[in-house]
């Protein structure tokens, strides 16, 4: 606010070549030919005499020293400060609006008088004040901006003492007012309003999750016509309103706000199927949740059945991945009455040669291990299309299981290859065929519908992931299995969002939609009995005590989910 300050900020922007010296001579001289008024008050509205200078230099140090003083306070009370083009007594009027006569006597604001105000010397002759509140009120202020808080209703202004003055320009006020005739000292005080005056606005996480989804659904709609500029504005927001989401929803939340990022900026992920990170990924997602032991153990328990008192026995597993499954169904023949079977197993994968040999090396030891007699082969294959019925060397009286677990909705981003994969595997004349599938829609030709689905059938998964105990404890999940089942998830989600065409292969379908295809394709159902529930039933109190997961038997399919909410389907047929 000094005089030399402001002569260098306008000479800087004048973009005059001379010293800055020098043109404030020529201003100053400049100055006291024009009325004997200083010039650069002038310009910004202010008449200053030039022989008044020196007196108005010392008022703005001054009004400085009481602003730094914790006079600002004051000032920025509800009182009105007018500017005049005089601006010596606009001055006056202001270092005497920081520096109040006091005024002795009680208080006729009931407010005041209901609060607690202490006043104590401080050594230096003048009293500073300190108000108790209530503990209610303070709680009530954190984090709240004091006008949304406290609306101000501002008093009418007071009449005007300069004849010749500017529109007035009303200095920025506080939410907070003292009658200064309340008060015995001659500090500002921070008076309570009046109940009456205020106004909380609480954020609510349980309203702001309600605002994501629509915010979620609103971004989706977008995206389907098109609106890229307002999806992407819907977007960033999805991001603000999820970081004040607890657990799941929040999650599950990122990773529909990626998808959704990605279908709009173009930036399409790699498919999921097609990498060993996702077999990793299935690893995790099988130790922390019960939704593949479910798969397998279901599957193996009708596989079981079917090899009853067969002697020599293949199984064709359309997916191998880690070979997780097959274990269980070894060791469950070893102590089969009558001794095991022979045992075949072909196992499918989109892998290198090392890596389905590496499994089935695994296995051939456990089987040496229980006395099963044990044979192995692995096809590669990237797509289960690209098979035929003559690559498994099915040989005469053995009896033949084809298992697929999560693998058959892949087949829907192609015209045509479902209807193949059914044909070969009717050919191989199977005992049995077991499917394990998602118990949701994500193959509609609506986008909307779709994205509404997934939101819906994901929020539930994830729901199911919080419920697994971490820690690492005994009969824990570790916090390393739920992060990386959060991701196996989350891939699942960026191909059902953001991509289209022969790159969206995570095309699930409801088990009445496959009901359908299989029965078209010559299949017809084959029960699942009551002992495979009851076990399934038990399998599931064994982990994390069953709390939440419910087996349900649907026409002879068994289907698991969380609370009311089936996520996944058994099934079994054979051939008509």
């Amino acid at each position: 606010m000094k005089r030399d300050h402001m002569n260098e900020e306008n000479f800087s922007s004048s973009g005059s070549c001379s010293s800055s010296a020098g043109k404030a001579k020529m201003w100053s001289s400049e100055a006291e030919d024009s009325a004997g008024f200083d010039e650069l008050f002038a310009v910004l509205g202010y008449k200053v005499n030039t022989s008044d200078m020196a007196e108005v230099a010392l008022k703005i140090k001054q009004l400085e020293e009481a602003m730094g003083g914790g006079g600002l306070s004051q000032l920025a009370s509800d009182t009105v400060h007018y500017n005049p083009s005089d601006l010596s007594s606009w001055l006056d009027s202001m270092i005497s609006g920081l520096n109040p006569v006091p005024e002795f006597g009680s208080s006729s604001d009931p407010f005041l008088d209901s609060s607690t105000i202490t006043t104590a010397d401080n050594g230096g002759g003048s009293l500073a004040a300190q108000m108790v509140v209530d503990s209610d009120f303070g709680s009530d202020l954190i984090s709240i901006p004091g006008k949304a808080v406290y609306p101000i209703t501002q008093p009418p202004p007071p009449p005007q003492q300069h004849h010749h003055q500017p529109q007035a320009k009303k200095l920025k006020t506080s939410p907070y007012s003292v009658n200064p005739a309340a008060s015995t000292n001659t500090e500002p005080v921070f008076a309570r309003p009046a109940e009456s005056t205020r106004s909380l606005v609480l954020v609510d996480s349980q309203e702001n999750g309600v605002r994501l989804v629509h915010t979620l659904m609103a971004c989706a709609e977008a995206v389907q016509k098109e609106n890229f500029k307002l999806a992407e504005a819907l977007v960033k927001k999805i991001g603000s309103l999820a970081v004040s989401q607890p657990g799941s929803m929040r999650k599950v939340a990122t990773y529909f706000a990626e998808a959704l990022a990605r279908r709009i900026y173009r930036l399409y992920p790699t498919n999921p199927q097609e990498s060993a990170f996702t077999d990793l990924l299935e690893t995790h997602f099988y130790e922390t949740c019960p939704y593949l032991k479910f798969a397998h153990f279901t599957a193996n328990q009708a596989i079981l059945e079917a090899f009853a008192g067969q002697n020599r026995v293949h199984v064709i597993d359309l997916g191998i991945k880690q070979g997780m499954q097959w274990p269980a169904l070894l060791q469950a023949l070893a102590l089969r009455p009558g001794g095991p079977p022979r045992f075949r197993l072909t196992g499918v994968g989109p892998s290198s040669h090392d890596h389905l040999n590496e499994v089935g090396y695994k296995l051939a030891q456990l089987a040496q291990t229980i006395n099963i007699e044990f044979e192995y082969k692995g096809v590669v294959a990237n797509s289960l299309a690209d098979l035929d019925a003559s690559m498994f060397d099915v040989k005469e009286g053995e009896a033949v299981a084809v298992n697929s677990i999560f693998e058959l909705h892949q087949l829907l981003a192609k015209t045509g290859a479902i209807e193949k994969v059914l044909k070969f595997v009717r050919e191989l004349k199977p005992a049995i065929l077991t499917v394990v599938e998602q118990e949701a829609n994500h193959n509609g030709a609506v986008f909307l519908d779709r994205f509404n689905e997934s939101l819906h059938y994901y929020s539930t998964l994830y729901d199911s992931l919080e419920s697994c105990g971490g820690g690492g404890g005994d009969g824990a999940v570790s916090d390393q299995d739920k992060v990386m089942s959060e991701v196996y998830l989350g891939r699942q989600i960026c191909n059902v969002v953001a991509c289209e065409g022969v790159e969206r292969v995570e095309r699930h379908e409801t088990l009445g939609q496959w009901r359908a295809r299989l029965g078209w394709a010559g299949f017809g159902p084959v029960h699942l009995g009551s002992n495979a529930y009851k076990q399934a039933s038990m399998l599931l109190a064994l982990f994390a005590g069953g709390g939440g997961y419910v087996v349900e038997e649907n026409n002879g399919c068994l289907m698991l989910g969380w609370h009311t909410r089936p996520l996944i389907a058994t099934s079994a047929w054979k051939i008509r």
